[in-house]
């Protein structure tokens, strides 16, 4: 078995008021064998189109290679506009090296709701993916479990957004044997973004308003629907 461990720390600043949750990046960045578009920095992948669509809408002319002025431009940008990342999955192990949540086993999640209450600007959580198994969503709802929260829905239009509440004082066993929630609690959005890796090409296609605008232009493809809805977020 091949344990997949996180090569990134959460990229949080104190001001950060949003936060990309996603899984885990390839395997190659844990074992440090990078492509040559490969930026060694979170959603680095040249292939996952993350920092392509963040590009496209903000025109960042960025570059995508190995180096430091890469890395530190992608900093930059996500300090400026207060957006941190820190992927649920801290550790997982995989019979086959490979990219897909799918295979990912034995998984052991990062306390989310722990940098939540250690960030308290954060009032967004952007999943880069929804609530199929394995996926960002779906991590996060078996997470918050544990502090006996459940997300609301507030719309069911993709991308779809739920709503939670987080207790100003929270205690794991407090919530479990008493269910009480703080009324000074805060209320975080969740928004669960169309994944940016190929695989998702398929269901974008089904997706009722990519035919529309497929139809009207049929030069328009799912990197632009893609680009289309994170803009309202990024």
């Amino acid at each position: 078995m091949f344990k997949h461990k996180h090569p990134y720390k959460p990229f949080i600043q104190n001001d950060t008021k949003k936060l990309i949750v996603g899984t885990l990046p390839p395997p190659r960045f844990s074992t440090g064998e990078l492509l040559e578009k490969d930026v060694n920095f979170c959603y680095g992948s040249y292939y996952n189109s993350l920092w392509l669509f963040i590009d496209k809408i903000h025109n960042l002319n960025l570059r995508y290679d190995n180096s430091q002025e890469a890395i530190a431009q992608r900093k930059q940008f996500l300090i400026k506009n207060k957006i941190g990342v820190c992927d649920i999955v801290e550790s997982a192990e995989r019979e086959k090296i490979d990219a897909s949540d799918l295979g990912m086993q034995n998984i052991k999640l990062r306390d989310i709701i722990g940098y939540l209450k250690q960030y308290p600007n954060i009032d967004t959580l952007l999943f880069t993916g929804g609530n199929s198994k394995n996926g960002p969503e779906y991590f996060f709802r078996k997470h918050i479990r544990d502090y006996n929260i459940k997300l609301e829905l507030v719309s069911n239009e993709i991308p779809r957004i739920h709503q939670f509440k987080l207790p100003a004082k929270l205690s794991t066993s407090t919530l479990l044997s008493t269910g009480v929630v703080d009324s000074s609690s805060r209320i975080i959005k969740t928004v669960s973004l169309t994944s940016g890796s190929g695989a998702a090409n398929i269901s974008i296609s089904r997706i009722p308003l990519y035919k529309q605008l497929k139809a009207k232009n049929p030069k328009f493809n799912t990197f632009d629907f893609r680009v289309m809805q994170y803009r309202e977020f990024f």
